[in-house]
């Protein structure tokens, strides 16, 4: 069955809108970089022709680098002087942003992924009629990206390109370090020729290259094939993983890599890709503006799971993993069987886990709360990589 669509915690408001309906986004990144910011446009497209009389209107490169001097409240109210009666903020680092406009607008619908400012249980919960948060359970797909690069490497030797260093980026990284574990364990470590994997997180700075602010993620994922990691997963919204891992390959000495938020990414690059967690905006967006057309608005959080029983439904996963054809038919029938696990319910956030540290995260048989998800405090113990910026 597909999974149902959020229940909105939410208020009818005392007249419907027109059916003409306009909303806007603001993206971090480029609406084509075949990542983060184009999963996002791709939604707005969908979600435009899911629902007559909406139009959708935006604005990308919205970061400090492509916009010097130009707020991203400003370009919310930009949005708004052509017509815009929502607005999406498309990442958590417009979280200020849009609580502040969010206040001063509250006339305006404001959609915020990711953030938690309208979690009632989060630690930044403020009331704000007119504001909803949404983030996919990506986790699940990380944990997928994970176990396709353990059972793939030759070398025990998984990297991890991440973009900044923050709650959500440490539980995105130990996601896959937990179905890389997993299935390190289970399906590799059996045989003699396994021995231990080292999982390592090298972070850029930011979600995607800055040149002169951000360490170089091709530099980097060039450092890790260099350094006998022979699959890197990508944590960041850009491809520079992929490519250089094309760039690199060869039938003696291969390597792969895994991108990250766009279902598309691995198109052009067959030969290395061994699979890509995705987000899939779209059916959200859809049902949010149908709602609002419906006269239903408020404040909402939404965290958003797979349809496990089609993963990669358009119009009902949240969150997908399209296998890429460098991972070997073998691998790909034990990804299957791994996803029916998860499917099942095997919770990989279930203690003992310990914190990067040694401090203990989770008891023996505890399994983690969405809070504790969430708000991860270090990697964990067995990662190697920075914990803090």
């Amino acid at each position: 069955m597909p999974v149902p669509m959020p229940v909105i915690d939410s208020e009818e408001s005392s007249e419907k809108v027109s059916d003409s309906l306009i909303f806007g986004m603001l993206m971090v990144g480029s609406h084509n970089d075949r990542g983060w910011s184009e999963s996002h446009y791709n939604a707005a497209i969908y979600a435009e022709q899911s629902l007559p009389g909406a139009q959708f209107i935006y604005i990308d490169r919205v970061n400090p680098a492509d916009r010097p001097g130009q707020s991203t409240t400003e370009l919310a109210v930009d949005l708004v002087e052509q017509g815009a009666k929502v607005v999406i903020f498309n990442s958590d680092d417009m979280k200020a942003a849009a609580l502040e406009f969010s206040q001063a607008y509250p006339e305006i619908q404001v959609v915020h992924a990711t953030g938690d400012s309208s979690w009632i249980d989060g630690k930044n919960y403020v009331k704000l009629d007119n504001l909803t948060n949404v983030m996919g359970r990506i986790e699940y797909g990380k944990m997928i990206a994970g176990c396709a690069a353990a059972l793939t490497t030759r070398t025990g030797k998984i990297g991890y390109l991440g973009p900044l260093i923050n709650e959500e980026t440490r539980r995105l990284a130990s996601s896959a370090y937990l179905g890389a574990k997993y299935c390190w364990d289970t399906y590799r470590k059996p045989k003699a020729t396994a021995g231990q994997l080292i999982f390592k997180v090298e972070w850029i700075g930011f979600w995607f290259n800055i040149p002169g602010v951000t360490l170089d993620p091709t530099t980097v994922a060039s450092d890790f094939y260099s350094d006998e990691f022979d699959v890197v997963i990508s944590g960041i919204d850009t491809t520079e993983a992929l490519i250089e891992a094309q760039s690199r390959y060869t039938i003696t000495n291969p390597v792969w890599a895994i991108p990250f938020d766009y279902n598309g990414a691995c198109s052009g690059a067959n030969n290395v890709c061994l699979g890509v967690p995705y987000f899939n905006w779209g059916p959200f967006y859809a049902q949010y503006l149908t709602n609002l057309r419906d006269g239903v608005s408020g404040e909402q959080w939404n965290l958003l799971g797979p349809d496990w029983s089609d993963l990669n439904n358009p119009d009902s996963s949240h969150i997908g993993f399209e296998k890429g054809q460098a991972l070997t038919a073998e691998n790909s029938r034990i990804v299957d069987q791994f996803i029916t696990l998860l499917a099942g319910g095997m919770n990989l956030w279930t203690g003992p886990l310990k914190y990067q540290d040694g401090t203990e995260f989770l008891a023996n048989g505890e399994q983690a709360t969405d809070s504790q998800i969430w708000y991860l405090e270090q990697l964990l113990f067995g990662m190697q990589g920075n914990s803090y910026p």
